[in-house]
């Protein structure tokens, strides 16, 4: 992609922030229309997961790293997932909801293609708002 046509963010949330409430306040303020995660470190004292194929989202609290961050970002709904580890190295995953507490730092990247709009649209595909793509 043309540098004319690509923007990069970077941010950083301190300690007890809320990881996708400040994403989606940073996609926002900042009027991002397509963008995603380019890369996400950090760590959680809490977080709150939806797995695959349910219904309501599992919380814990603990010490967690994150390991991987991942999706599409847009002032007009995000979806992300996450990957995280415990104290031992044990690994889960799931989509990212809200209150997945900062425990000692977040650094996240999100690269934002300028001619480009995401929203989530219902479209007879699934029961769910799903991406819809469009060129601005």
């Amino acid at each position: 992609m043309p540098q004319d046509q690509l923007k990069i963010h970077a941010f950083r949330l301190q300690p007890g922030q809320d990881l996708k409430t400040e994403i989606d306040t940073y996609a926002q303020h900042h009027r991002i229309g397509a963008g995603w995660i380019k890369a996400c470190v950090g760590s959680l004292t809490q977080y709150h997961l939806r797995f695959a194929n349910q219904p309501n989202g599992t919380r814990k609290t603990g010490f967690f790293e994150i390991i991987s961050l991942t999706g599409t970002v847009s002032r007009n709904g995000s979806h992300l997932h996450i990957g995280i580890s415990d104290e031992t190295g044990n690994t889960i995953g799931g989509h990212l909801l809200k209150e997945n507490l900062v425990y000692t730092t977040a650094e996240i990247v999100i690269g934002e293609a300028l001619r480009w709009e995401f929203t989530r649209e219902l479209d007879g595909t699934t029961k769910w708002k799903e991406l819809q793509i469009r060129q601005t």
